[in-house]
C-alpha cells in the first residue's frame, strides 16, 4: 500500500504522512521488509507494523493501579472481569499470508513464530477469523526473553489474554474471547470472576493473596467489553522485579528500580495489618535487593558471566534462526552448552550485562566510586 493509504488506514493524530513516518523503522525479517514503531506515536501504539498490505496494530499500554480501595472505583465504571496476568513476553500473533509472531516492539520473532505456529497450530482460528490478531503470553522456563518458572509448565506455552481486530486494535469482548479460546483449543488465563466495581475491591485483593502464595504475577482488570483495562501485582513479583534489577544494576535504570519500591510501598500500606508484619515484608525486600547484588559482584571477581541466563528448546533451524535474529539486535551472547534429543535442540546461553560487567570490573579493579 502506499503511504497515504497507510496513514489514512492508521488513523493517527498525525498532520501528514511525513510526521507520521519518520518515527518508524524499516526492518527485515522472514523475507519480508516491514515497518515498526518502536515507541508510542500520534496516538500509535509501540510496536505498530504494517508489513505488506497489513497493519498489525500495537498492544495498549495497560495502566496500573496502585491502591485498590480508591482505584478501582475511581478507574472502572461498570463491571470488570478480573484475569491471572502471566510474568512471560507479550506477542501478537497475525495472519500475513502466514502466522507471524511479533514482539511488543515490533519485531518479527522467528523463533516465536515457528513455536506458536505448532504449540497454537492457528491455522482454523484465522481461517474463520482473518481480521483479528491473537495476543498472547509466551511464557515458561524455556523462552529466549523471560524465564519464569511455572509449576506446570516444562518449556514454554502460550496464553491467548486478548483477541483483537488486527487493523484497528479493537477488541472482543471477555466473553466472546474466551469462549473462541474454548472453540479453538487455545491456552487462556484463569478467571478470577465478575463484580460491580465496588466488589471488585475484595475480589481482586483476594485474588492477589492466592497468587502471591504461588509466586505468580498478578491480575488484569477489563470492563467487560474488553476496551478499558489496569493491572495490579503481588509483592512476590515486586521482589522478583527488583532482584533481577539489582542482579544487573548497571543495566537497569534507576526508574526501573524506582517504580517498582513505589509499588511495594503502596501495597504494603494497604496490606499489611501491623508494624510486625511490615517489618517482616521490609526483611523480604532487603534480601530481594542486597543479595542479588552481591551475588553478581563476586561472580564478575570470579571471572563468571554476567547477565540474563536462558535455556530455549526446538528444532536446529528454530534455534539457529532465534540466534541470528538476536545477533541482529546487537545482543552479546555466550553460547554454554548446546545438546540435542531426537529432533530437537536445546540451547543454554546468556545475555552479557555489559554495562554491569565492566563497571563492577572497574569498581574492582580501582575501588574508587565517584558519587
Amino acid at each position: 500500500m502506499d503511504d497515504r493509504e497507510c496513514f489514512d488506514r492508521l488513523d493517527s493524530t498525525a498532520s501528514d504522512t511525513e510526521d507520521l513516518f519518520e518515527h518508524f523503522e524499516r526492518r527485515t525479517a522472514a523475507d519480508r521488509t516491514y515497518h515498526a514503531l518502536p515507541n508510542a506515536r500520534h496516538g500509535i501504539e509501540r510496536g505498530t507494523v504494517v508489513v505488506e498490505d497489513t497493519v498489525v496494530r500495537g498492544y495498549p499500554k495497560i495502566p496500573r493501579i496502585l491502591v485498590l480501595d480508591t482505584g478501582i472505583p475511581t478507574f472502572f465504571e461498570n463491571k470488570l472481569a478480573v484475569e491471572e496476568k502471566l510474568d512471560g513476553v507479550n506477542v501478537r500473533i497475525a495472519n500475513v499470508n502466514e502466522p507471524l509472531a511479533f514482539t511488543r516492539s515490533g519485531y518479527i520473532c522467528p523463533y516465536t513464530t515457528a513455536r506458536a505456529k505448532e504449540l497454537l497450530a492457528p491455522n482454523e482460528f484465522f481461517c474463520d477469523h482473518p481480521e483479528q490478531m491473537l495476543c498472547a503470553e509466551l511464557v515458561g522456563p524455556e523462552t529466549p526473553y523471560t524465564t519464569h518458572d511455572y509449576e506446570e509448565i516444562d518449556s514454554h506455552t502460550f496464553c491467548v489474554f486478548d483477541i483483537r481486530d488486527c487493523e484497528s486494535g479493537k477488541p472482543l469482548s471477555v466473553s466472546d474471547r474466551r469462549r473462541l479460546c474454548v472453540e479453538y483449543g487455545f491456552p487462556q488465563p484463569r478467571l478470577f470472576g465478575r463484580y460491580r466495581p465496588p466488589q471488585a475491591v475484595d475480589g481482586v485483593r483476594d485474588a492477589i493473596e492466592t497468587l502471591d502464595a504461588a509466586a505468580r504475577e498478578g491480575v488484569v482488570m477489563k470492563t467487560l467489553h474488553g476496551e478499558k483495562m489496569a493491572k495490579y501485582t503481588t509483592e512476590s513479583q515486586h521482589h522478583e522485579e527488583l532482584a533481577y534489577a539489582f542482579s544487573l544494576p548497571f543495566d537497569r535504570g534507576r526508574e526501573f528500580v524506582f517504580s517498582r519500591l513505589v509499588r511495594e510501598a503502596f501495597q504494603a500500606a494497604e496490606f499489611e495489618a501491623d508494624d510486625d508484619q511490615l517489618r517482616e515484608r521490609a526483611h523480604r525486600l532487603g534480601e530481594a535487593i542486597l543479595l542479588p547484588m552481591v551475588e553478581t559482584i563476586r561472580d564478575a571477581a570470579n571471572d563468571k558471566s554476567i547477565g540474563e541466563r536462558f535455556t530455549v528448546r526446538g528444532s536446529p533451524q528454530q534455534i539457529d534462526a532465534l540466534l541470528e535474529h538476536l545477533y541482529d539486535q546487537s545482543l552479546t551472547l555466550e553460547i554454554d552448552e548446546i545438546t540435542r534429543e531426537n529432533d530437537e535442540q536445546t540451547v543454554e546461553f546468556v545475555k552479557v550485562a555489559e554495562a554491569t560487567r565492566d563497571q563492577i570490573h572497574y569498581y574492582l579493579e580501582h575501588g574508587i566510586h565517584r558519587d
